[in-house]
């Protein structure tokens, strides 16, 4: 098949899967009133494939063969800066909110490729690849499900006293294996094709019934979704620009003894893969995490121009000074994305970020968002909590009033639909969605701190600081 329409995409999303949403099933994921915009959300994957602005960036040509530039495997610096680019682009035509249905399932397959040939595993990496090969020629939609609900964060998945807090292998049969428990914080999970399922820790010994990782379609048996609703709501286009017509949807994932054929199980009963496919995922999917936050770095910095112009304060220094931090900001950021690419790592033919550079582009972003949030909200006033619902806009009797007295050095209709904006970005459900996000998704904070102190070679740093100092390296 190679390439999908975005009608095509959404067919395929009519099937048995079961998802919940408020208590309820879920007849018809595309229908939905909420789920619904979630998947044509999801469907701008497919539109870029169209588009002729954007076709040269999202299809890759390859042996007289065209298929999503997602599933194309990196194998140098220019495979993962094009690859960031295109992810950057798909989240900009999604209105600062990542799609995440190829992005994220490309990163795992890509890791299990370093991993399994690396730690030997023939069989494992020969189903990785043919799994690869059939979402690549498919052009299938993927969501990743590693976090595991974990119960006491004291305790390793052995120690548990309910085995089902980490999916595990239940029985092993000749056919294939059967598996339990539950994952937290997938996203996408109701409209997309396949689910891939990875260990979200380091494993040790007595673990190995938690050390596996495989791929089931989203119809499986015994495979229940329960989606979450913070972004609930379309009522409201004029206060709500952005979630009234992006959503993405996360979901408690529970596999209740769902079946899984061999030639779909990627490694099982190897603490040592497991440790080393959740480190691995994040060195990838962390490039993603920044590659993707850059039009929303954007958003803000623009949007805090553009609001500063509307309320007449855009020559005041303070005001520079601020417009100025958020520019440095966003722009350190996108240098760190670019930088984590150029300064990549080959291994058995797929190219990874530099783990270093990437967790400290993440970290940059995720340690100053907030910063971030709160200068634009500093820069728009108290508007943004006191203002006009479109209600009242849409009301004859109402609006000329709201015209006169809420224009600033624009008039009200143009600075008001800036400071909905912001407010959406910074405010209301969709501004504290991106918070959180900006905390915890793709790792903590300290999550990649941790990261960048593992990775960080003090070698170079240490011989200069001895040799300045008069000492021999060899007495440390």
């Amino acid at each position: 098949m190679g390439l999908r329409t975005p009608k095509q995409f959404l067919e395929g999303l009519r099937d048995d899967r079961e998802v919940f949403y408020r208590g309820q099933r879920v007849k018809d994921v595309v229908e939905h009133e909420e789920l619904g915009v979630a998947a044509r959300h999801a469907a701008i994957d497919f539109e870029l494939a169209e588009n002729p602005k954007w076709r040269e960036l999202a299809v890759h040509r390859e042996g007289g063969e065209e298929y999503s530039a997602y599933y194309r495997i990196p194998r140098d610096a220019k495979d993962l800066l094009a690859r960031s680019k295109l992810i950057e682009a798909g989240t900009a035509a999604g209105a600062t909110l990542v799609i995440l249905i190829k992005e994220i399932g490309t990163d795992a397959l890509f890791a299990f490729m370093r991993v399994l040939a690396r730690g030997g595993e023939a069989t494992g990496l020969e189903r990785v690849r043919a799994f690869y090969r059939q979402c690549r020629d498919r052009d299938l939609a993927l969501a990743v499900a590693q976090t595991d609900v974990k119960g006491d964060r004291s305790k390793r998945p052995s120690e548990q006293q309910d085995p089902d807090l980490y999916v595990h292998v239940l029985e092993k049969r000749q056919d294939g294996i059967v598996v339990r428990g539950a994952k937290a914080h997938t996203s996408c999970t109701p409209y997309v094709d396949e689910v891939i399922v990875l260990p979200s820790r380091s494993m040790g010994p007595g673990d190995e019934p938690w050390s596996l990782s495989f791929a089931v379609p989203l119809a499986s048996r015994g495979l229940r979704l329960y989606a979450s609703d913070f972004l609930h709501g379309t009522d409201d286009p004029f206060v709500r620009p952005i979630s009234s017509k992006h959503k993405m949807i996360e979901t408690l994932t529970v596999f209740d003894d769902v079946f899984v054929p061999w030639e779909r199980v990627f490694f099982v009963d190897r603490p040592d893969l497991a440790t080393a496919a959740a480190l691995t995922f994040v060195e990838f999917h962390r490039f993603t995490a920044v590659s993707y936050k850059l039009p929303l770095l954007d958003a803000l910095v623009g949007a805090g121009i553009t609001m500063a112009r509307a309320n007449g304060t855009d020559r005041a220094g303070h005001i520079r000074d601020k417009l100025t931090w958020l520019g440095g900001y966003a722009e350190t950021v996108r240098g760190l994305t670019e930088l984590a690419a150029l300064r990549c790592g080959v291994e058995h033919g797929v190219a990874c970020p530099h783990v270093f550079t990437t967790n400290m582009a993440k970290w940059t972003f995720a340690r100053d968002f907030h910063k971030a949030v709160e200068t634009v909200q500093d820069i728009a006033g108290g508007l943004l909590v006191t203002g006009p619902s479109g209600k009242d806009w849409e009301s004859p009797e109402v609006r000329p009033v709201l015209e006169k007295y809420l224009k600033g050095a624009w008039p009200a209709d143009r600075r008001l639909a800036v400071l909905n904006l912001i407010g959406e970005l910074t405010t209301r459900l969709y501004g504290g969605y991106q918070a959180v996000l900006a905390v915890h998704a793709e790792g903590s904070i300290e999550a990649e701190k941790l990261a960048m102190f593992r990775a960080y070679d003090p070698a170079r740093a240490v011989a200069l600081a001895m040799q300045l100092a008069g000492l021999e390296s060899s007495g440390v």
